[in-house]
């Protein structure tokens, strides 16, 4: 007969805890840490994991509850306060997430994950100068802290800051967990050169980013003319006319032998972009005239005569990690629903068009995002609008793309691509950018369009 087990200790399980939460078994972690909690109740490296393992599953309400839990032990407080800041952003309580990111570096200052944190919410805060001083002392600490190196390349970028920003954007293949553009390959990444081979453009990052930084493919193809593209199918529409007889992949094994490869979304520093030499004038995408026409004459069958047409789009893809920051609701938008004389039109796809099933404006609404099987057909239906308005999401590119009309509603923290207080963008001339005056004021965004729509009489887009 074998001897009984013997009980695991605390130190053992929340050493196995650990080991759980980080390789994302979360059931399993909060198994052992519940375990621990109902022998020592206010055990502060217990409660901490907990509001990790919350965090982790997007509970962070949750997290702040139990990691304010155990700072009150004052055990740990550098790596309490390092990891609160974070929840604290993403809740919005920016105050907070500042106070905290920043005893977490007086605590620790030699910690340079605590500075990137402290970057981050810089971002989000609009203090651009003082995120990029946070990354910069992160590197000087850890100089292959890619991380590091990636929030720096967005300060620096959204400030206009193109030369050097390029630079560390190169980076962002290199963070833990980060997707790569392709699967392992000995072959180099290209340096802008005439190649002697094919040359491999991988269409990586999301639909958004394929369309502006398509702009550059022509120029690629002008240095390495033997030239070939993966994509997702989706963005095939797209590539095939920025680059007309282009071989498109979307399939590894279907791709051919290459000697170099780049992914879409570091041309543009090879090219050597600023902003004062973006490439590719607008309109360098256009509706097919036969799919243009089938929607037009839909659209004057179901809208009502004399009504101007405005599209409107709420919602990214929901996987995107910064899609809390810049998503929103299909009810948030009820003052263009009671704008007169118009009719909206819904070009929402994803899980966010359900939403449509509740509306309740008085402007009748025209759901067509079913109907948008691919992207000619989107680009067919906004070449018959007066008006786009969008959160940032690819239809809004697809839009400057083609020199539409359209209005972006743009976070108080912007992706780095839409610069800082401006109302225009250089990549794209018909694009009018609407900015939140403070972090999470939709309200306000939302209620100047209504109002400018409202004072246009006719022509949204005017």
């Amino acid at each position: 007969m074998s001897a009984a087990a013997a009980p695991m200790t605390l130190r053992d399980a929340f050493k196995l805890a650990v080991e759980h939460e980080q390789a994302g078994r979360f059931d399993e972690a909060e198994h052992l840490l519940n375990q621990m909690l109902a022998t020592v109740p206010d055990q502060p490296d217990a409660l901490h994991l907990q509001g990790v393992v919350a965090a982790r599953r997007e509970n962070f309400a949750e997290a702040a509850r139990l990691i304010e839990r155990a700072m009150r032990s004052n055990s740990n407080p550098a790596l309490h306060n390092r990891n609160i800041c974070e929840i604290y952003r993403r809740l919005g309580r920016l105050d907070e997430a500042v106070a905290a990111g920043q005893r977490a570096v007086d605590l620790n200052p030699g910690d340079p994950h605590s500075l990137v944190n402290l970057a981050i919410i810089y971002y989000d805060c609009g203090r651009f100068a003082d995120g990029a001083a946070c990354s910069e002392r992160a590197i000087a600490l850890a100089p292959d802290l890619a991380g590091a190196h990636f929030e720096l390349a967005e300060a620096l970028l959204v400030q206009g800051q193109f030369e050097r920003g390029w630079d560390e954007y190169e980076w962002r293949f290199q963070i833990a967990g980060a997707t790569q553009p392709l699967p392992t390959t000995d072959k180099p990444h290209w340096d802008g050169k005439p190649l002697d081979g094919t040359l491999l453009l991988v269409a990586d990052q999301g639909f958004g980013d394929v369309i502006q930084f398509g702009r550059l493919i022509p120029w690629a193809h002008g240095v390495c003319p033997d030239l070939v593209i993966a994509s997702a199918r989706d963005m095939h529409p797209v590539l095939a006319q920025i680059l007309p007889g282009a071989r498109i992949f979307d399939r590894w094994e279907s791709v051919p032998a290459f000697a170099a490869y780049s992914s879409l979304s570091g041309l543009p520093r090879l090219y050597g972009v600023r902003e004062n030499n973006i490439p590719a004038g607008t309109p360098y995408l256009r509706a097919d005239p036969a799919r243009e026409a089938a929607w037009r004459a839909r659209l004057d069958g179901l809208a009502p005569p004399g009504y101007r047409r405005i599209g409107i789009a709420w919602a990214g893809r929901p996987t995107h990690n910064n899609d809390f920051n810049r998503s929103i609701s299909l009810a948030q938008l009820a003052p263009l629903a009671a704008l007169d004389q118009t009719v909206l039109i819904a070009l929402q796809k994803g899980p966010a068009a359900s939403q449509v099933g509740r509306y309740f404006g008085r402007a009748p609404l025209l759901n067509v995002g079913p109907d948008l099987h691919d992207y000619d057909d989107t680009m067919a239906v906004l070449s018959c609008l007066d008006l786009l308005v969008t959160v940032d999401t690819s239809v809004g590119h697809l839009a400057g793309a083609m020199d539409r009309p359209a209005w972006i509603m743009v976070p108080f923290a912007p992706d780095w691509r839409w610069l800082r207080d401006r109302a225009d963008s250089p990549w794209y001339p018909s694009l009018t950018l609407f900015r939140q005056p403070k972090p999470g004021d939709w309200e306000t965004v939302i209620r100047t369009i209504a109002t400018r729509c409202a004072k246009s009489n006719g022509s949204a887009g005017a």
